[in-house]
């Protein structure tokens, strides 16, 4: 689908979404709790479906209604079931380990860039206790075996999505076990996100000495209702959306005290609105995109460092945002580990592609809105992964979109 975007101003309120992170991470420990859970999650997308199809594969029982899952637990486990992951990087990293550790032979499907993305070390981990992992297919990961209790280890600084499926999946485990970290943590706020996820559910997971304990044979407890808060990651393209437009919108719905890090967007917006800042993207990832956007329309140079992990997201996102800012008439050269944009005063409008990454489309909605000519964008439905009606709320606060099946 192609996007026509004619420059526009956006005015208006704009409740923000519900947050994949945090969706898939009480889904999951619904789906491993005592007994059943509603979780109030008001707005749906194709990663959070993901992870509710793989845990009903895995023999939960999950329901969709007027905005909330009711979740019955797995109490029997699926014999070979295929877990669809989509193109969620944290619904295979995460629930990878949980098959391990629930025992069953299963298969888990992966598609568009997915299947590229990394596994080690969570793969060597797994198989040192007792999995047996294969690759039958380019797009498929095969399990066998069981997980057993023991001393764990993982580098700190490759993905904290490993560590997290690892503290989903231990307390299943029939003994205790220690997961150690090595290196310096990136992403901490995400996996602090995990932890407040399993303490909702009665599963405490100490960390001290670089280590979590993590207690076997402790299954969730479910507090029986709990709720998804606000998306902070895509409340961003507002946030940046606002300061192009001149403080016209209001974003409703985000808790300021959310262990999610990319809250950090409005304080990171006033620095590179100030001009030549560096950001240093090591927790903060998600926000590189449309942070971009931003620095492309702000006199001086805004250098966006500790950005590596961007190369191996759904698209090379360093490369993917530095073709769409020149694309679009602005200045940004890549570097190994990161992106410099040198702002102007305007960027001109023209051709781009999403590169298949809903980033990367809602992050050209927004440029768009400082362009003097309209913007053609090339695979506008990839918003759907994260975002679905995005088009739909644009429109609404002004912005003139004309969506159009691609020649």
């Amino acid at each position: 689908m192609r996007a026509v975007i004619a420059p526009s101003r956006l005015a208006g309120t704009i409740p923000a979404i519900a947050s994949k992170s945090q969706a898939h991470r009480l889904l999951i420990c619904a789906a491993l709790a005592d007994r059943p859970t509603a979780v109030a999650c008001p707005t749906l997308s194709a990663d959070i479906a993901a992870t509710a199809d793989c845990l009903r594969a895995l023999g939960a029982d999950i329901s969709y209604e007027n905005g909330t899952f009711t979740v019955s637990p797995i109490s029997a486990v699926s014999s070979h079931p295929t877990l669809d992951c989509g193109e969620s990087g944290s619904t295979l990293r995460f629930l990878l380990p949980v098959v391990c550790a629930l025992g069953t032979e299963a298969k888990l499907k992966m598609h568009g860039r997915l299947p590229e993305r990394p596994l080690s070390p969570l793969w060597e981990e797994l198989e040192r206790h007792g999995a047996r992992l294969s690759r039958p297919a380019p797009d498929t990961l095969a399990v066998e075996g069981s997980l057993s209790p023991g001393d764990y280890t993982l580098a700190a600084n490759v993905s904290s999505q490993f560590i997290s499926g690892l503290l989903f999946a231990l307390p299943l485990l029939d003994g205790p076990s220690a997961l150690a970290l090595t290196g310096k943590l990136e992403s901490a706020s995400y996996l602090a996100m995990t932890v407040r996820a399993l303490g909702l559910f009665g599963v405490d997971c100490p960390f001290a000495d670089g280590a979590f304990t993590v207690h076997g044979g402790r299954r969730c407890v479910s507090p029986g209702h709990v709720a998804v808060e606000g998306d902070w990651s895509n409340a961003a393209f507002w946030v940046v959306a606002d300061r192009i437009c001149g403080g016209t919108l209001k974003i409703t719905g985000l808790a300021p005290d959310s262990p999610q890090g990319d809250r950090a967007v409005l304080e990171l917006a006033k620095r590179i609105g100030a001009g030549n800042a560096v950001v240093d993207c090591q927790d903060v990832p998600d926000l590189v995109p449309v942070l971009s956007v931003l620095a492309a329309v702000t006199p001086g140079e805004t250098r966006f460092i500790n950005a590596g992990r961007l190369r191996i997201k759904e698209s090379d996102r360093l490369a993917a945002i530095a073709e769409l800012l020149r694309a679009l008439g602005g200045e940004a050269r890549e570097l190994p580990d990161g992106l410099v944009v040198t702002g102007k005063e305007r960027l001109t409008g023209g051709q781009v592609s999403s590169a298949n990454d809903h980033r990367i489309a809602m992050s050209a909605a927004v440029a768009a809105l400082a362009c003097d000519g309209p913007v053609l964008l090339q695979g506008a439905q990839a918003v759907n992964k994260s975002y679905p009606a995005f088009w739909t709320d644009y429109e609404r606060l002004g912005g003139r979109v004309a969506l159009e099946d691609e020649p």
